[in-house]
Parts: structure tokens; sequence; C-alpha cells
């Protein structure tokens, strides 16, 4: 729906980077479906712009249209300030749109208390009940596919993807972001959550969404990266992604300073550059995709220490480097259209 406005379910995460991750990643890249944030510790402030309330019915003199949990639990799971919430949204003929592991259309009341107000629940990390395994298809679609890839998770393969989207779409280029996660689809309106997906069928939900972008449009896809090839809990999920998508070209996205995954010092980040062979050695083999560029997140440090840090990435790797948030996407997207 292109009239959309979310209000913005973000109880005691609104200022949070980490928990409020959704809740940041719509207000950055789809401020226009923002109509309020709903979070009691702040009511009244402000955040990147948008009004804090406290209330369901506080919010509605701000026209929303659709609730959207924008933030993360633990355990995926809602706590019970967060069920009352969704249910007062409900009952005020908002729909709801639920990014979090535990789905609303399961819920029996909930699902009952929607259908009672005619409104919509919509489990963004359910996936589609027809996936199966890749069919080569992906080898065929007629687009440049790119993949953001890392050295750890939450250092912003999203962030990454979105930015060299932008800076693509303003050089003309038809370029389509692809999500493959609850924030990217809650942004785009379309995608997959593939950390959702049964491991068998997670290639073929990336084969899925590449060919849905070509179709929307794209002759640039730039798929949103998941997990780490290097994470113990998450490489499955990367893996898979990887494979099903077949990229041609991947943006190796890393924190600046990091040594261990999860600061765990059992897992070593290797050398960018023994990092980007890595990757490339593990690419499909019917589609051997190459390291274009590094996006550095230099988010710890200052600008000088980012600047020197970005000219020592491009050292190590022998790539192209630079942190598209802070010093914007040009010379990533350039490395991108180059090849």
């Amino acid at each position: 729906m292109s009239d959309k406005r979310y209000l913005v379910l973000a109880e005691g995460k609104s200022g949070d980077p980490h928990y409020g991750k959704t809740a940041r990643g719509v207000m950055r890249y789809a401020p226009e479906k923002v109509a309020a944030l709903l979070d009691t510790e702040r009511a009244g402030e402000t955040e990147h712009g948008f009004p804090v309330v406290g209330s369901v019915n506080d919010a509605l003199c701000f026209n929303p249209t659709t609730a959207l949990v924008g933030v993360a639990t633990a355990g995926g799971r809602f706590p019970p300030a967060f069920r009352e919430q969704i249910r007062s949204c409900i009952s005020k003929g908002l729909d709801v749109e639920n990014g979090l592991h535990e789905f609303l259309t399961n819920d029996a009341d909930l699902v009952e208390l929607a259908r009672r107000h005619g409104v919509e629940l919509r489990d963004l990390r359910k996936p589609p009940p027809d996936l199966n395994v890749p069919t080569g298809e992906n080898l065929e679609v007629p687009a440049k596919i790119v993949l953001t890839v890392g050295s750890d998770c939450a250092i912003g393969k999203m962030t990454v993807a979105l930015e060299l989207d932008r800076e693509a779409k303003g050089r003309a280029v038809a370029s389509e972001f692809v999500p493959t996660g609850q924030t990217g689809i809650a942004i785009a309106g379309w995608g997959i959550s593939v950390d959702a997906v049964v491991a068998d069928f997670i290639a073929g939900a990336a084969e899925r969404l590449v060919v849905e972008g070509h179709r929307r449009g794209g002759e640039l896809l730039i798929v949103e990266g998941q997990g780490s090839l290097l994470h113990p809990h998450y490489s499955g999920v990367t893996l898979g992604l990887f494979h099903g998508s077949a990229p041609h070209l991947l943006v190796l996205c890393h924190e600046a300073g990091q040594r261990y995954v999860n600061d765990d010092e059992r897992y070593p980040i290797p050398p960018l550059r023994e990092l980007a062979d890595l990757h490339e050695r593990t690419s499909l083999i019917a589609r051997p995709a190459r390291v274009a560029c590094i996006a550095l997140n230099t988010r710890r440090l200052d600008e000088d220490a980012a600047r020197r840090a970005i000219e020592a990435a491009e050292d190590e790797a022998g790539l192209p480097a630079g942190d598209p948030v802070r010093f914007g996407a040009e010379r990533l997207t350039a490395a991108l259209l180059a090849d």
C-alpha cells in the first residue's frame, strides 16, 4: 500500500540502535511510511523528527494505518506490555505487521480480535508455504546480482545494501534492493525473511527473491545479506542465501577494529584479504563471485580515525573501501558498476 502509515511500536527501545533496529531502519529508509512511534518511556519527545507518543489513542491524530513491531525482543517473543499494545492497535482499527519469530497469526485470540475489527495481521517472518530448492533460474536472471556479506552479524549489511541501492538509483541505474529480513521487508514492502525458512529451502527462497527483483525492474539487484560465514550460529543461513542468490559480486562488510566474531575470542576474524578469498572460494561453482569492495562500519571512530581505517582497509584488501553511511556510497557503487 502506497498510503501505508506506520505507528512504530518501540516500547523502551525507540532510541536503541540494536534492539530498535527495525524502527530505526524504517525511519531512515522509508520515512514517508512513518506516522509516529509508541514508547511510554519517552512520550512527548521526538526521534529522528518523528513524534513519540505514550498510547495508541495519542497516536491516532497522526493518522496511522498500520502498527509495526519495531523492536527485537529476547527470544523473538512478545513481552506482556507489547501484547496489550497490539490488542489496543487492533481495537482501534489498525493492521499489525510483526517481524518477531512469534507469529501473531498463530494466536487465536488476536486472530479473532482482528476478524471482529476487520484488520489484517501480517507476520513478516512467515515464509511462503510453497518454497522448494532452487531450479537454476537464479543463473538465468538477466541482471547483475550483488550480495552484501560480512565478518559478523549486526554490522550493517542491510544498511550498506540500502545505501548502495540509493546511490545507484541516483545515477539513473535500474537498481532494486532485495530484502531478506523483517526490517528490509518493512522498508521495501516485499521480500522473504530467510532466517525463518526451513534450511533445505533457504537457497530456493533466495532464488525466488532475485527472480522477483528482476521482475520488479531491477537490472542491478542488491541483495541484503544475513549472518556471516564466520559466525558459529548463523553461517547456515548465510551460505544458503549466498548460493541461492547466485551473486556476481560481493560487498564485504566489516566493523573497523573488530577482532573477534561476536566478541568471542574463540572465533578470530581473519585479515580482510583472507576473508575476501574465503568468500570467493565459497561461492557457487556455477557462478563464481568476486569481492568488489569493502564497506567499513566506522561508527566507533572519530572522523580522522575513520578515514585512516578506510585507507588501511584498502591497503590490506587491495580493494576500494569506504563507509557509505558516513562518507557516502559513491566510491563503492562505482566499484560495482565498473565491473
